[in-house]
Formats: structure tokens, C-alpha cells, sequence
């Protein structure tokens, strides 16, 4: 087999792959639009989505059709964006940083982007010029600056960026704390730690479509930089030697990643380990090469966290949990497989 024959073969087997994973997320989106205090059967659910796009004039009832296109609709795309944008920055991490442990979660940023959004939420930080997005682009650039200060001229390697990143995550969660529980009231401090550990109760049209509009735009830029990140899972100096402008590309996809990161977590609070586990599991699925990664990580993305939504209405009844709680419980036991895996052999 020739290495085009290959190219091909791999592309097949990548847009197969895409098609098949977009199907199970239809399924999955309009699951989790069904379900809720108020069910919804999957038939009205559809005809609801259909009327609300022109295509059909079926007659349903007024309250099922406003539940589905007005609430529950946007809930679920918007949990698929953040699926996606935060797979999607993992996997750049882990090129960037060469380390299959790097994701925005573990490297501080969410804390960083969580503590910026609370400042302007709770000490109201901008005097109403600064919005919540703003003030979360502002702490994930913090905490990115952090890490790279303590990280700088380290002699052990991509995993002290590791431990800069859980000391810098442990300092913004601490700040965080502080804010919240010395300058808001009871009821304040209660949905803020709520939504801290990750909600999509209060997302609607708007937030879908500017969170749409990061997740395309970071997505298409990091599919233009896809040939140098694949130099950067051989080391900076190989890159350099390939033709890569190292400092100039690492910056751009810095930036990207704040700003993805950013946003999301201004919407529905800091969720964990997305970034962690959905990049390992796609690589196994369509290989290490990125332009191939990127796209399978969104899309694997996108159904994890619209089933971690699903089951965070589901495992408890009559109650939601929080999805960070949720994607903990995935994350985690994955989290301590890697760590186990990447010991030093005796």
C-alpha cells in the first residue's frame, strides 16, 4: 500500500468515524431534550426541533414545544460545545506541553478562568464595563502567567509544568474561596459554589450561539496549526528544525485555549477532566496525527458531556447533580490509570 493509499484509507475511515459518532450525538441531544421534571416523548421532541426550524407545521402542544425549543434545546447544544472546546484544548495541551497529563482543569486555567468570572460577579469588578466573559479571559490568562513563571527554566522535565499547574489551581481555588465566602451573602456563596462546580440550568440561545462562534473559530485555527503540533509532540528543537516558529505558535495556541476555556467556563462553571480523558480515548480511535485528533476529539466531546448532563438529571431523582461531580467520577479512576501507567519502570 502506497503512503496515498493510506491517506485515503485513513481519511475513510476518519469521516466514517465522524459520521457515525454526529448520529449517536443527534440521539444523544435529543435524549437529553426529553428528559426532565416534565418528560417528553422523542417523537414530539423531534417535531418540536423541526417546527422551530421551518420544516414542519406539526401541531403539538404550545407548553411541550416551548419546554423543548426554549429551554431544554439550547441546554443540550450548548453542553456538546463545551464537550467539544474543552476536548479539543486538551488535546493541545498535551502536544504542547508533550504531557498526557495536561489539560486545563489539572493546569490551573479553569481555576484561573473561575476565580476572574466570580470577581465580577460577586465584587462586581468593572463597575458593569467588565463582562463575565471578560473577567474569566482575564483569570485564565492569570493562572496561564503563573504556570509559566513557575515553570520556567525547570530541569525535570514536562511534568514540573504539572506540578506548577496544581500549585496555581490550588492558589486560584483558595482565592476563589476567599472572594466568595468574605463579600457574598449566604445565598450568594450557595449558587456560586453551585455553579462553580459546573451547571447548564441557566444557558440559553445566546450563550450557544457566542460559544459556537469561540468553539468553530478555535477549532478551525487549531486545524490550521494541525502540521505543527505534530511537531511539537517530538520537543521544541525538532520543531524548530522542521520550520516551526516555536514561540510565535505556542502563544497562538496558548491564547486559543485561554480564550475557549474562557468562555466555557463563564457559561457553566469550571467541569473537569473532559480535556483529560477524551483526548486519550480518541487518539486510540484515529491516531496521534492532529488533524485527524481534533475533529474526533470534538465530537467525542460533545456526546460525553451531553450523556454526563443526561446522567447528571438521572442519577439522582427529583435532583441534579453538579456535572463537574459527574465527569470527576469518570476522570478520576482515568486520571490515576495514566499516572500509573507513565511510572518509571524498575
Amino acid at each position: 500500500m502506497t503512503p496515498s493509499d493510506e491517506t485515503g484509507s485513513g481519511a475513510g475511515w476518519l469521516a466514517l468515524f465522524l459520521v457515525l459518532v454526529l448520529a449517536v450525538l443527534a440521539f444523544a441531544v435529543a435524549l437529553a431534550t426529553a428528559i426532565g421534571d416534565y418528560s417528553i416523548g422523542l417523537r414530539t421532541v423531534t417535531l418540536a426541533i423541526t417546527n422551530g426550524l421551518g420544516l414542519t407545521g406539526a401541531d403539538i402542544p404550545p407548553i411541550e414545544e416551548s419546554v423543548v425549543w426554549d429551554l431544554r434545546l439550547s441546554r443540550a447544544l450548548v453542553a456538546a460545545l463545551a464537550g467539544a472546546g474543552l476536548a479539543i484544548c486538551g488535546a493541545i495541551l498535551q502536544a504542547l506541553l508533550r504531557n498526557a497529563l495536561a489539560e486545563p482543569f489539572v493546569l490551573g486555567v479553569s481555576a484561573g478562568a473561575s476565580t476572574g468570572a466570580v470577581c465580577v460577579i460577586v465584587l462586581g469588578i468593572g463597575a458593569g464595563s467588565l463582562s463575565l466573559s471578560a473577567g474569566a479571559f482575564a483569570g485564565a490568562f492569570a493562572a496561564f502567567a503563573l504556570v509559566a513563571i513557575l515553570s520556567n527554566g525547570a530541569t525535570s522535565g514536562p511534568n514540573h509544568t504539572i506540578l506548577a499547574g496544581v500549585a496555581a489551581s490550588q492558589l486560584f481555588n483558595a482565592l476563589t474561596s476567599y472572594v466568595v465566602t468574605t463579600s457574598g451573602n449566604a445565598q450568594q456563596a450557595r449558587d456560586v459554589m453551585f455553579w462553580l462546580l459546573g451547571s447548564f440550568g441557566g444557558v440559553r440561545w445566546p450563550d450557544f450561539q457566542l460559544l459556537c462562534a469561540v468553539v468553530i473559530c478555535g477549532l478551525a485555527i487549531c486545524l490550521w496549526m494541525a502540521r505543527a503540533l505534530d511537531a511539537f509532540t517530538f520537543g521544541d528543537e525538532d520543531a524548530a528544525a522542521l520550520g516551526v516558529p516555536v514561540a510565535r505558535i505556542r502563544l497562538i495556541l496558548f491564547a486559543v485555549t485561554a480564550m475557549m476555556t474562557a468562555t466555557i467556563v463563564s457559561m457553566v462553571g469550571s467541569i473537569g477532566f473532559v480535556g483529560l480523558v477524551v483526548p486519550h480515548a480518541a487518539r486510540h480511535l484515529v491516531g496521534p496525527l492532529h488533524l485527524r485528533l481534533l475533529p474526533a476529539c470534538a465530537a467525542v466531546g460533545a456526546v460525553f458531556m451531553v450523556l454526563a448532563d443526561i446522567a447528571s438529571r438521572v442519577i439522582v431523582a427529583q435532583q441534579t447533580i453538579p456535572i463537574g461531580v459527574v465527569t470527576a467520577l469518570v476522570g478520576v479512576p482515568f486520571f490515576a490509570i495514566i499516572l500509573y501507567r507513565s511510572r518509571p519502570q524498575t
